[in-house]
């Protein structure tokens, strides 16, 4: 089962400090680069999460975004009374200096650390955020599973094409041989003077191998047969059908170049045509 290397997934996780929210996402790209968000309290995680990105994945540019969003209000509220003294004495000691300083309740309470709400168990958090990252990498995969599904139908579908075609051009091939002989042999019959049979035949033989395809024919059968194979397995197989599609292009020029007959040549276009579509999907392939 082939991957796409574009895909989504999200999801959520509430947590005593909040609700955990987790994406992933990913386009094109020829190796495993992954850009990492994070709130505060998980900075340290990063490479963890990394990790578990690079262990399920291995190909595309991901993007893993993480936040926590805070309950809308908090369970329990305390005042850091040791705190306000402080900021209290040090108002008095600044008072005759500045006489008219005044200090609102309101603005107060926003002073860093006079507001306590219930303490962050980090160690907790980050084993809340590892478990949901795992539960997002799932439904990601299945995702590009999903997508890699639809990829996997569309190649097989031109594979079936180039297959006609190669079955076309082995048909033809003993019609197009004959024909070039009888052309040969009308040719030699309008010469002035009357040219060796046996030398006319030798020359006839050797032009005939040098337009022979039997070889790429051949090759272009064991090149289906991989993709096919390919096709089917599990692991991240985009650089390896990134190759094939190579072989069969080179079989395809050749075909091309070797071609006397417009069909073949016709067929060579054809077969370029199913290549290009081919590679269009393999693009997207893990």
């Amino acid at each position: 089962m082939i991957r796409s290397m574009t895909a989504y997934a999200g999801g959520e996780r509430v947590t005593p400090w909040g609700t955990l929210g987790c994406e992933l996402r990913s386009v094109n790209h020829r190796f495993l680069e992954v850009g990492v968000r994070l709130p505060e309290e998980l900075r340290a995680l990063e490479p963890q999460l990394r990790e578990r990105v690079a262990a399920r994945i291995s190909r595309g540019k991901l993007e893993l975004v993480m936040r926590l969003r805070q309950p809308e209000a908090a369970a329990s509220l305390s005042v850091n009374e040791a705190l306000v003294e402080q900021l209290g004495e040090l108002a008095r000691r600044v008072h005759s200096r500045f006489p008219d300083m005044r200090v609102e309740f309101t603005e107060l309470l926003q002073y860093p650390g006079v507001l306590q709400g219930e303490a962050t168990d980090v160690a907790a958090l980050q084993a809340e955020a590892l478990a949901l990252l795992d539960q997002v990498i799932d439904g990601f995969v299945q995702a590009r599973e999903r997508e890699g599904d639809k990829l996997a139908a569309a190649i097989s579908e031109r594979v079936d094409g180039i297959e006609r075609i190669a079955a076309d051009v082995r048909g033809l091939i003993p019609a197009i041989r004959e024909g070039q002989r009888a052309k040969l042999a009308a040719r030699l019959a309008d010469l002035p003077h009357p040219v060796d049979p046996g030398r006319a035949e030798q020359e006839l033989v050797l032009w005939l191998q040098k337009l022979d395809v039997d070889e790429e024919l051949d090759r272009l059968g064991s090149h289906i047969a991989e993709i096919r194979r390919v096709l089917r397995q599990r692991e991240p197989v985009g650089r390896r059908l990134d190759f094939l599609l190579q072989e069969f292009n080179r079989e395809s020029n050749t075909l091309g170049s070797k071609s006397v007959d417009s069909r073949t040549s016709n067929a060579s276009v054809e077969l370029k045509v199913l290549i290009d579509q081919i590679r269009e999907q393999v693009q997207n392939i893990e």
